[in-house]
Formats: C-alpha cells, sequence, structure tokens
C-alpha cells in the first residue's frame, strides 16, 4: 500500500462574488461573520461538504471511495455492513469496537481515511482520527454583509392570491477573498490507510470543490490559488505556522473596497523557506 511518507501543509485561496459562502443558522442565514473584526468565516464542515461531494460525484461509490456522511445516510446501517462482512454479531457502544470493523471502514470510506469520524453509535465500529484536518477559512478583509429583496411572481397558497407576488430575502457578499489553511499527517494516515492516490484525489477534489456546487444563493465562487508545503520527513522540518507566514496577500490599493482577485498580490516568500521543505503551486 502506497502509504504517505511525509507531512503536508497547505493553503487554499477561495473567493465569493454576489453570493453566500457559508451561512449561519443562528443569524437567519447571513453569511458567517468575526462580529470583532468584520471578517468573514466559512467552517471546515462546509468545506469538507465539498470535497466529499466532488470525491461521490467523480468516483461514483467506486470500491474504496464510498462517502460515509451524507444526505440521507442512516449511520447504523452502514456500520452493519462491516459486521456483515467480517459474519459477526455487531457490537454495541457499551462494547468494545471489533478492530477489523474499523478497519473495513476505513478501506471502504474516503472521507473515514481522510477526516476520520465517529462510528461508535449503537452499532460500534470504534472512532479514528483523521489525517486532513481543516482550520476555518477567513477573509483577507472585512466583508460587507448585503441584504437583497427578491420577488416571486407566484403565491404558495390561494389566500394570497390578490398580493400576485410574494417578497423574499436573500443575503450577498459583494465580494470576499477567503483563506484556508490545512494539514495532512502522515503519523494518521497509517492510521486510516490514506494513500498518496487518496492524497492526490484530495488536492483535485479542493481545487474543483466550487464547479459542480454552484447555486443562486452562493454565487460566484472559484478557488484562486492551492499552495502546497511539502516536507522531506513524515515529522515535518518546520512549524506549520512558520509556513502559512510564507504567504502574504495584500491588496493593490487599500483606499478602494475589493471586488475582485485582480485586486490582491498574492506571494510566497521562497527565500525564507525552511531547509528541508519544499513549495508547489497546484493553481
Amino acid at each position: 500500500m502506497n502509504l504517505l511518507d511525509k507531512r503536508y501543509e497547505f493553503v487554499v485561496l477561495f473567493d465569493v462574488e454576489n453570493g453566500n459562502p457559508n451561512g449561519d443558522p443562528d443569524a437567519g442565514n447571513m453569511p458567517r461573520i468575526d462580529y470583532e473584526t468584520g471578517h468573514g468565516i466559512v467552517t471546515d464542515v462546509c468545506i469538507k461538504r465539498k470535497i466529499r461531494n466532488y470525491v461521490e460525484i467523480k468516483e461514483n461509490d467506486r470500491t474504496g471511495f464510498r462517502i460515509y456522511i451524507k444526505e440521507g445516510a442512516v449511520l447504523n446501517n452502514i456500520n452493519k455492513e462491516a459486521y456483515e462482512y467480517l459474519n459477526e454479531t455487531p457490537r454495541n457502544k457499551k462494547e468494545k469496537p471489533h478492530e477489523e470493523a474499523t478497519k473495513f471502514m476505513c478501506t471502504n470510506f474516503y472521507d473515514i481515511r481522510a477526516f476520520g469520524a465517529v462510528m461508535s453509535t449503537d452499532v460500534n465500529c470504534g472512532q479514528v482520527r483523521g489525517p486532513v484536518q481543516l482550520n476555518f477559512a477567513r477573509s483577507i478583509d472585512p466583508i460587507f454583509q448585503q441584504e437583497i429583496s427578491i420577488t416571486r411572481m407566484a403565491v404558495t397558497n390561494e389566500k394570497d392570491i390578490e398580493k400576485e407576488r410574494t417578497i423574499g430575502r436573500k443575503y450577498i457578499v459583494p465580494y470576499g477573498l477567503y483563506k484556508l489553511e490545512g494539514y495532512v499527517s502522515a503519523h494518521f494516515a497509517e492510521k486510516t490507510n490514506f494513500t498518496k492516490e487518496d492524497l492526490e484525489l484530495l488536492w483535485e477534489a479542493l481545487i474543483n470543490m466550487f464547479e459542480h456546487d454552484h447555486s443562486a444563493a452562493r454565487g460566484k465562487m472559484t478557488v484562486r490559488k492551492l499552495i502546497v508545503f511539502e516536507h522531506q520527513s513524515k515529522l515535518g522540518n518546520a512549524p506549520a505556522h512558520v509556513l502559512f507566514d510564507l504567504i502574504k496577500v495584500k491588496r493593490k490599493n487599500p483606499d478602494i473596497p475589493p471586488r475582485s482577485y485582480s485586486d490582491y498580490e498574492v506571494t510566497v516568500d521562497i527565500d525564507s523557506l525552511p531547509e528541508g521543505v519544499s513549495v508547489i503551486e497546484k493553481v
């Protein structure tokens, strides 16, 4: 099995134009925001959902690349597959999970191999910590949350027929450039059997995660950069924060609100790169 023998960190720059990249259900589905600074936020869960969706579309439930966490999934029923394969009686959450059941789940489900999973439900397949971890994405500059009124030339109920149309609301960010930081641990890759093939699929999914996710609510979302730091060892050759700090994203004209990616300048300080680490620009 072609397991990882190197540590990786990566940075994704993506932007949104006239859309809502990640609505907050606790705030009427307005774009998520850091209320102290005004910077926009996109959660790790949101990004993982898009990665899962891309892998599901591309691999189409190919053996070894199924998706565990997806819409309509009944996790206990999925966990039972492991015990059926082993011809064993399912163990409950009060019992120690069967080690081979955990291995079965890692082997068959890409998102478990990548992100890990808590499978200690009523049908207990254990817990695993995945090698791929993501931070919240954060906008480079404060964002402006805009509320847009929209009309619908139809009504839902007969009692509203005289209104002829109904009014709704949608929330957008006119423009925002976001920075996502992530990590890939070779140590935890051994625990879930996350391979080099899996890693290449991760890069592909990150690059294309918005290409099959377009909707009226999300507007125009685009991945602009994927910068990968590759270490020459499993433990790594430099702290992650040192590498992340090498990437500088600055507005060309601080006096004008940004409205496109071309309003920014992105640089990577190659000269300060620690020994034993190389940079790969995927996009």
